[in-house]
Formats: structure tokens, sequence, C-alpha cells
């Protein structure tokens, strides 16, 4: 089995296990919970996927894909208690399957011959996709969108692979460092509240009037 698809399969187990856990919080029914997990697991590879020719996507065309998705529903959903043990799972997972993803959609860009920068943003791309659609699906804002540093972290993890390609580093000690880049960022972001520059719009003298 390839790096790349050791990467893959690991990240979709991870983002998996996130959709899962927040269906299960928000108390969807075992089939809700099955179609968040596959969702949150495979959207942001099936993006990636498309967007590069490499067609039929690999969450659809493998069905090694879809099994890791639905046991990670399945596990979740059964065991929940065990699950919930870890602390704040959905976001530690979600930091999980970010950094694989993040590597991954690099690693796998390089590979169709996209140009190094073009790499790095779709490695992000596929680290984010899932979680967008997971938090979409829940009515929740987009992880993303917030102020948090979470795309940030996925843009480090993926330059880290690309950075690597370009001096001919080993591509297993590029992909750990880069994964755990992205995977220590997300996490201090939350501890610590690291976060981006918020949007505070100016009200105008005759708006702020009419609110008093």
């Amino acid at each position: 089995m390839s790096l790349l698809l050791v990467l893959d399969l690991a990240g979709t187990f991870v983002f998996a296990l996130s959709g899962a856990t927040a269906g299960v919080e928000r108390r969807l029914d075992l089939f809700g919970i099955l179609v968040l997990s596959f969702v949150a697991g495979n959207f942001g590879g099936i993006t990636r996927d498309l967007l590069i020719g490499a067609v039929p996507p690999a969450g659809i065309g493998d069905w090694r894909y879809l099994a890791v998705s639905l046991l990670a529903g399945g596990v979740t959903f059964y065991r929940y208690a065990a699950v919930d043990r870890l602390r704040s799972p959905v976001l530690m997972f979600d930091a999980a399957g970010l950094a694989l993803f993040a590597v991954s959609g690099a690693h796998k860009a390089l590979m169709f011959g996209l140009n190094p920068f073009m790499a790095a943003l779709l490695g992000m791309l596929t680290g984010i996709g899932g979680g967008m659609v997971r938090d979409v699906l829940l009515a929740n804002v987009p992880t993303v969108l917030r102020a948090d540093i979470y795309a940030t972290a996925a843009l480090a993890g993926a330059a880290v692979v690309v950075v690597g390609e370009l001096l001919k580093l080993p591509p297993t000690v590029t992909t750990i460092v880069g994964a755990l880049l992205c995977f220590g960022l997300r996490l201090m972001a939350l501890r610590r509240g690291w976060h981006l520059p918020v949007a505070r719009p100016e009200r105008s003298p005759d708006q702020q009037q009419s609110q008093d």
C-alpha cells in the first residue's frame, strides 16, 4: 500500500469520525450519521480528484474509502461513549483529518504535475472540504470561515510537502513534518485562541443615532 493511499485512508477515517461524532451530538439517526461520516471523510478528496482530473475520484471509485467511512460511522454510533472519552473529540478528529488530508492532497497534486503553488492550495482545499460540507449539513457556519486558524494551518502543512519536493527531501519526512505542523497549529489555535483578524464594520453616525 502506497504512502499516499495510507494518508488518504487515514484522513478519511478521522474526518469520518468527526462527522459521525457531530451527527451523534445532533441526535441524528444511524443513516444520517453514516451519510455525514461519508461526506465529511470524502468530500475534500473527491473535490481534489475532480480538479486534477483523477476520475473517477478515489472516494467513489475505491471501495476502501466507503468501507473506512462506514466503519467510522458505525463505531461512533454504537460506541460513542468510548469516542467521547477523548477531550473535545470532534475538534481533535477534525484537526487530525485536516493535517492528513492537507499533506496527501499536496502529494497527489504534485504527482499529477501541478506547479508548487497550486499544489499547496489544492492540499489546503483537500483538508478543508470535508469539514465545510459537514458543517453546512448541520446548519453550522463552516469552521474555515470563522476567526480561528484552520485553512492557514492546512496551507502550512501542504507547503512543507511542496518545499520538500522542491528540495528533493525524503517524502516520508516532509509528510510527517507537514502533518505535525498543521495539527500543532490547529491545536494551538484552539487552546490559545489564535485567530486571524475579524471584520468589525464601522457604523455611520446616522446608523448609531437610529439605534439609540
